[in-house]
């Protein structure tokens, strides 16, 4: 397959500023993965333009990375603190991304293990695993974004060479968001269908059919959307999924995460709820 940088969007400078900064951080040597839209053309042959390159590093990597890029003369921020670093030269930028924004798919060294050796801007690079990025992507369903699309042409390009189990152990307690991705894929390619094990379809099946009703009055929502579903957490009595020692955020990361959504977005009006027992 032809590699992502010969064809994804991008001029010249901003080519050249990402080379940099690949170099930089393996001069420093500083581990990263390349994701986003230039992982994705490599693995689908999707040519998507792109206003930035992603980087996947560690946690413990991310300020390393933002502070020898600083000092290459780069204009960086902890953009926010719990998943996602940014680089600037001009109007290009980078993101150095070690988490999710939901806290959930935080780059640990499985990432690193299971990653795939391609060739990007004549660098030779490795590229986030198809699983991990599926599993990041399910769970962004925001009104202006939804990466279904994305996650139905990765299982196109990849599923019959997926590490299934470690799939399913990543989704974990959230495995009916991968079932609700297959069964999407299905439809999207009713004559592809075979190509989840079905195996893998009838242990998520089985889940279902025997999965009891939780009585604690939760909002997973927050997980897909960081704005659609704050009207359940904050005036409808729905505890925040996201919030720990339930989840992976704490308080202040989610308030700084939710103050950064943007005063463009229309406000949801706090009507009724539906009738709903909560307690």
């Amino acid at each position: 397959m032809r590699a992502a940088g010969d064809r994804s969007g991008g001029g010249g400078e901003a080519r050249k500023f990402y080379r940099c900064v690949m170099d930089t951080l393996r001069e420093a040597q500083i581990p990263f993965l390349v994701g986003g839209a230039w992982a994705l053309h490599s693995y689908t042959g999707i040519r998507r333009a792109s206003k930035d390159f992603d980087f996947c590093v560690r946690p413990e990597h991310c300020r390393p990375a933002l502070a020898v890029l600083e000092a290459r003369g780069y204009k960086t921020e902890l953009t926010f603190p719990h998943w996602l670093g940014k680089v600037q030269k001009g109007e290009h930028f980078v993101d150095v991304i070690f988490s999710s924004g939901n806290g959930i798919a935080t780059v640990d060294d499985e990432w690193f293990a299971h990653a795939v050796p391609r060739r990007v801007l004549d660098r030779h690079v490795a590229l986030c695993p198809p699983e991990e990025m599926i599993w990041s992507k399910a769970y962004i369903m925001e009104r202006e974004r939804f990466d279904g699309a994305d996650i139905a042409h990765l299982l196109r390009a990849t599923a019959s060479h997926l590490d299934w189990p470690r799939l399913l152990r990543r989704f974990g307690p959230h495995w009916r968001l991968l079932l609700v991705h297959i069964l999407l894929f299905g439809f999207v390619y009713p004559s592809q269908r075979h190509a989840i094990p079905e195996e893998v379809l009838e242990q998520l099946l089985g889940r279902l059919r025997s999965e009891p009703d939780t009585a604690e009055p939760i909002c997973q929502g927050v997980l897909l959307s960081r704005e659609q579903y704050l009207i359940d957490v904050n005036r409808w009595g729905y505890a925040d999924a996201r919030l720990e020692p339930r989840g992976p955020m704490s308080p202040q990361e989610i308030a700084h995460w939710t103050d950064a959504i943007g005063k463009e977005s229309e406000p949801h009006e706090a009507t009724p709820g539906p009738q709903v027992a909560v307690r």
